[in-house]
Formats: C-alpha cells, structure tokens, sequence
C-alpha cells in the first residue's frame, strides 16, 4: 500500500464531496445506524469498493456490529439473523445499486415500504445511492483500503440503536469521509 490517503488521485474540486455529504447527511434522517451500515457494505460488495468495505467494515464494528452477521452478508438471505426491515433494506440496496430496465419491482419496493415510514425509506434511498456514488469515486481514484479508522472523517460510529445521525460530517472534504 501507498501512503496515499486515500488516494493520490483523489484531486477533485472540493464541491464535489460536499455534494455528496449532503446527500449523505439526508440519508442518515431517521435510519437506523445499523440498517445504514449493511447497506453501505451490502452496495459496495456488490460494486466492488475495496476502501468502502474497509471503512464500513470498521464502523460497523466499532458501532457493536457482529462479525458474523458482517461476514454472511453477502448470503443474507439464507442467515436468519437478519430481521424483517434489515432484509427489506438489503434487497432494495440490492434492486437500486443493480438497476434493472424498468426500474426497481413494485415488490421489492412495496416491501420496503411495508417496513419502513416514508421519511425513513427516503432517508434510505439517499443513503444507497450516496454509498453507489461514494463507491464509484473511490474505485475511479483508486482508493486504497487498508488506512481508515473509525472517526478518522468526523464523529466515531455510534452504536447501534444510539441515534439515526450516526456520523455527523467533519468538513473533511476527502473521500468517502466527507459524509461520515
């Protein structure tokens, strides 16, 4: 790894991260801090963010996640630990970061809202796609993994259930850590 943090590349005008903090900042109002971190690792799994998995990986930690539910993930369907609305979540993280022709199915959606209040599911939806846009920054500037720590964009990961802001911005400007 380079010393690069994260990544030497990363030499965007600083509005852009910005943009993308507010995005982000909407999508922590009223969402739970656990359902936004499997969402935030669940979407860069699938798009393939090295330096996302790493920092969400960290925060959900950090936050009082466990392991194994961080390390089936990937097959949550088959893990019943996962609750109701986490799998609500997880499947419309799923549907929005794999965008289909047509759009997202009236089942997943209807899903979703069967479990989660309207303001919640917007905060949801900004949430995924600020993680899809995060990802694609990252892996477009080559962000290494390996650096990050807990708090090192702003506020330390709460524990779950602690509050739905659970990462204030800290005016970095870098990275994916301007919205943390």
């Amino acid at each position: 790894m380079s010393d690069g943090f994260p990544a030497d590349r990363l030499k965007l005008m600083p509005e852009v991260p910005r943009q993308l903090a507010a995005l982000q900042r909407f999508g922590h109002v009223d969402l739970d801090p656990t359902i936004a971190h499997l969402v935030e690792m669940r979407a860069s799994q699938i798009n393939g963010c090295a330096f996302c998995l790493d920092m969400h990986w960290k925060d959900a930690r950090a936050a009082g996640e466990d392991e194994a539910r961080l390390y089936l993930l990937d097959a949550w369907r088959e893990n019943p630990e996962y609750s109701d609305r986490e799998r609500a979540a997880l499947e419309l993280t799923e549907a929005v970061t794999r965008l289909e022709p047509g759009g997202v199915p009236d089942a997943i959606w209807d899903a979703a809202a069967a479990q989660f209040s309207r303001a919640e599911l917007a905060g949801l939806l900004c949430k995924i796609a600020a993680i899809n846009a995060w990802n694609r920054l990252q892996i477009t500037t080559k962000a290494e993994p390996g650096h990050y720590q807990p708090g090192d964009f702003g506020k330390a990961p709460e524990p779950a259930g602690a509050g739905a802001d659970a990462g204030a911005v800290a005016g970095s400007g870098a990275g994916d850590g301007g919205a943390r």
